[in-house]
């Protein structure tokens, strides 16, 4: 079969011939259809330090996916998943074992295993997953939107920290997770939504999924689209998508007392906070980590039956849809951020 693969050490992919994945008793092989580009993908490509620390090639990359079950494992439960489902997948394999499996909060598995970094992925005509990280979609997903429940999990896991409804909400991160974060957020009930970022290609996507304000912080500060919606006290919820250590800062810095800041951008090297302003001001900061297993999901699944105004909006993320046979193109398209979710077509 074919197979995006990180050959070894160093820079580079290679789309290859590689033997199919065999499923085990657990398992279901899926055929891929649809496969979604992540930032995570990109630093594998690049080989940054991350990489280097976290990878042993040879290995298939990839874990944003949606495709058709082909296979069920023996001793899978009737029922739950069957051959010609549909379906997007869980990226984190837990161990199911440790204490926090053992209590449900299988999002905070000490062991957790990462789909296309610590075992083969999802860029391939094929994957083999646990039956149970196979999330069935019913049949009317599109699947462009089914190939992006995994930034669609890390958006809903984010933005649902707390409760929103007439809440004024501050959004660092015009990426795709920010903006499907943009329109969660509208679809919750927020008052105000404002969303920065340095691009104004991703800040026009941010401003079409529910921003009352996108603000540019190369030209622009947060403190005056405070202003300019006529706010008089600080943002009450904030969701710190960049991992961007000025764009935390700013955040910090207009922040409501006892306001709450979710954060989901993982930033290159360690910064400071000004921890001050944290204790008066009575923050609380919550770091954030993939989806709830398996909350997130059945939540996203609720949002999209109820509102076809959501799921525009989520879909609206997609901005380049790339044959997987140009994955070249689909990297470098997704490596320049004047986009929004590129998404990979498996099928041709």
């Amino acid at each position: 079969m074919r197979a995006l693969v990180k050959p070894g050490p160093g820079p580079g992919l290679e789309l290859t011939e590689v033997p199919e994945p065999l499923c085990g008793p657990n398992d279901v092989k899926v055929r891929v259809l649809r496969a979604g580009l992540c930032g995570t993908d990109l630093h594998i490509r690049a080989w940054d330090p991350w990489a280097e620390a976290t990878l042993a090639p040879p290995l298939v990359v990839g874990h944003e996916f949606y495709g058709e079950v082909v296979q069920v494992g023996e001793d899978v439960p009737a029922g739950s998943v069957s051959v010609g489902d549909r379906v997007s997948g869980e990226g984190h394999i837990v161990c199911g074992h440790c204490r926090n499996c053992r209590a449900g909060r299988r999002h905070l598995c000490i062991n957790t295993i990462g789909i296309g970094v610590n075992r083969d992925g999802a860029f391939a005509d094929y994957i083999v997953i646990p039956a149970s990280n196979a999330y069935v979609q019913p049949p009317s997903v599109d699947p462009d939107l089914g190939a992006i429940f995994d930034p669609f999990g890390n958006a809903t896991h984010t933005a649902l920290q707390w409760p929103m409804v007439g809440e004024d909400v501050l959004i660092t991160g015009a990426g795709p997770i920010g903006v499907i974060a943009t329109a969660i957020a509208r679809h919750a009930g927020a008052r105000h939504i404002v969303v920065t970022d340095l691009s104004d290609v991703r800040l026009d996507l941010a401003r079409g999924a529910g921003a009352d304000l996108v603000v540019n912080t190369g030209r622009q500060s947060i403190r005056d689209a405070q202003a300019e919606l006529g706010m008089r006290e600080g943002f009450d919820i904030a969701l710190e998508m960049s991992g961007a250590p000025r764009a935390v800062e700013e955040l910090i810095d207009n922040m409501n007392h006892g306001g709450r800041v979710a954060m989901l951008g993982l930033p290159p090297a360690a910064y400071a906070i000004n921890w001050g302003k944290v204790i008066t001001h009575m923050l609380t900061i919550r770091g954030i980590y993939g989806r709830e297993m398996y909350e997130s999901w059945y939540a996203m699944g609720a949002m999209l039956q109820t509102s076809p105004t959501l799921t525009d909006a989520v879909k609206s993320v997609i901005t380049h849809r790339v044959p997987a046979a140009q994955w070249s193109d689909a990297f470098d398209i997704a490596q320049s951020g004047q986009c929004g979710k590129v998404v990979m077509n498996w099928e041709d």
